[in-house]
Order: C-alpha cells, then structure tokens, then sequence
C-alpha cells in the first residue's frame, strides 16, 4: 500500500509552519484559552482568541485558520460559532470543528450538527465524539472517551461527506482523508505520552494546532497528520524530562518548541490504514 503520509510531508508542513506563522481565531471554551495560545505561540503559530459576534465573522474571514470548539458553549459564544463558521467558508478560510461533548448533552448535539452545513476543512474529536456526531450511536462521558479511536474509523469515514479530513484521537490516533482521485485513505498515529489526559486542554490545544498547519499544509490530511505527530512527539519527549502532570505542561510547551522538522520526521510513528478493514467495518 502506497504511504498516504511520510516523515518528509510532516517535516515540510513543520517547516512551513515556523516560515510563515499563521495566526489562528480560535472560538474555544473559557478552560483552555490561555494553554491553547501557550501551546500555538510554543509549536510556531499565533492565536486571537475572539468569540463575540461583532468580531467572529470578520476575523475568520483573515485569520489564517479558524478553531470552533463546543467546550463551554452559551448562547452568545453559539451565535459566534455559527457566524466564523460561515465566515470561513465562504471566504476559504480552513476550519476545525472540535465537538467536544457531543452525544451526551443534546444541545451542543444540535450545534455540532448545523455547524457541518458549513463544511469544516477538519473535524477533530475523540473517539466517542466522533462516533456521535457521526450518528452511528454511542455516548460521551464530557471530554473522555470511552470508545477506542480505531472503533470511530467508519463514522470518520461517514463525517467525510461533510469535511475533507476527520481524526479521532486516543492512545493510537486515526485520521481519515480523500486522495487527489476521491478514494478515502487513512493514517495511524502512535505514540504520545500517558499525561496528556492529565494536563487540562491538550485536547483543546490539538484542535488549535491543527488549525495552524491546515494555514501552511498542501493538503488537509498533511495538516492534520502532522499536528497529531507534533503532539504525539513534544509529549515524548516531556514525558522523559517531567516527574508528573505539573512538569510535564512546562516541559510539553518546551518540547513543542524544540522539535525541528528532522527530530519529527524521525520520531513520528505514522503508518497508512486502508479506512475499509478498521474498526467495524472490518
């Protein structure tokens, strides 16, 4: 099976990355503003946090990539959401829906689902948001998953009529894709460390991250790709240097920092997946 993704691809979306430094507008929940924009200013982008309805539209239309995350969503945030998002595709501005608690709280349920009418470049959740959103059943426990992301592969696959790239995270991230002639590839990424689930807002971040490299990568599974492998990596790398959650964070936006396109290149465990033998639709 011809790789759908290689260590050079993520080596050259890291790259461009620093090069060009994409300001991502991020709508995202009042946890994981100020670690998200630590961790964006750390891996080699920007982030405007701006999540009122005066401003959302306008930003997202110059921003170089939107983040919209359902974490803590009101009424007010909800109509900014709605408003960057059209933004966003209307003047094709690559977007991230991060559908955090979606299945469980129906609500925000009904949110994520109008938003897709705007098309997000990406969507980016756990393994059991992904399945929920996807409408193939399944339940969330707020940001945890209880399903693994190989399990969420078909309902990814699914959300690919409604964005160009899906990822479902978990101990073994799984993203999905379209090739240059329509087929849907994917590709597995392993690695990471344990205390990201112990650190509030590495999730959050990762949706952020991936805003910024969809600013800078030739396609959006590159993007996306290589996001999850700059995370899987850094995390490695600060699990070795930290005793526990408190040093991990410092020693995480370090690591985000200090990985250079040869060190990811190097260490990120990536392979392809043929999307038709994963989870049920094996």
């Amino acid at each position: 099976m011809t790789a759908a993704i290689t260590g050079d691809d993520l080596a050259g979306a890291l790259d461009a990355l620093r090069a060009r430094v994409p300001l991502v507008h991020s709508l995202t929940n009042v946890v994981s503003a100020n670690f998200l924009t630590n961790v964006l200013l750390a891996a080699g982008a920007s982030n405007a946090h701006i999540d009122n309805v005066h401003e959302a539209a306008g930003f997202a239309r110059i921003a170089g990539g939107v983040l919209v995350n359902l974490g803590t969503p009101d009424g007010g945030t909800a109509a900014a959401f709605t408003l960057a998002a059209e933004a966003a595709h209307d003047a094709g501005t690559p977007w991230v829906l991060d559908p955090v608690g979606v299945g469980g709280l129906p609500w925000r349920s009904g949110l994520a689902v109008d938003l897709l009418k705007y098309r997000p470049t990406v969507v980016r959740g756990n393994a059991s948001e992904i399945i929920a959103l996807a409408g193939l059943g399944g339940d969330t426990r707020g940001v945890d998953s209880s399903d693994d992301a190989a399990a969420a592969v078909p309902a990814a696959v699914a959300l690919l009529d409604h964005a160009q790239a899906v990822s479902a995270s978990g101990p073994v991230d799984h993203l999905v894709g379209r090739a240059a002639d329509g087929s849907v590839v994917g590709v597995r990424i392993a690695g990471g460390s344990a205390l990201l689930p112990r650190v509030t807002s590495t999730g959050c971040s990762l949706g952020g991250l991936v805003a910024a490299y969809l600013a800078v990568a030739p396609t959006p599974l590159v993007g996306l790709a290589a996001a999850h492998a700059h995370v899987a990596v850094a995390s490695e790398i600060a699990e070795e240097k930290s005793s526990g959650p408190g040093s991990f964070a410092v020693e995480y936006l370090d690591a985000l920092y200090s990985v250079d396109a040869a060190t990811l290149a190097a260490r990120a465990r990536i392979d392809t997946i043929d999307p038709a033998n994963e989870g049920g639709n094996r």
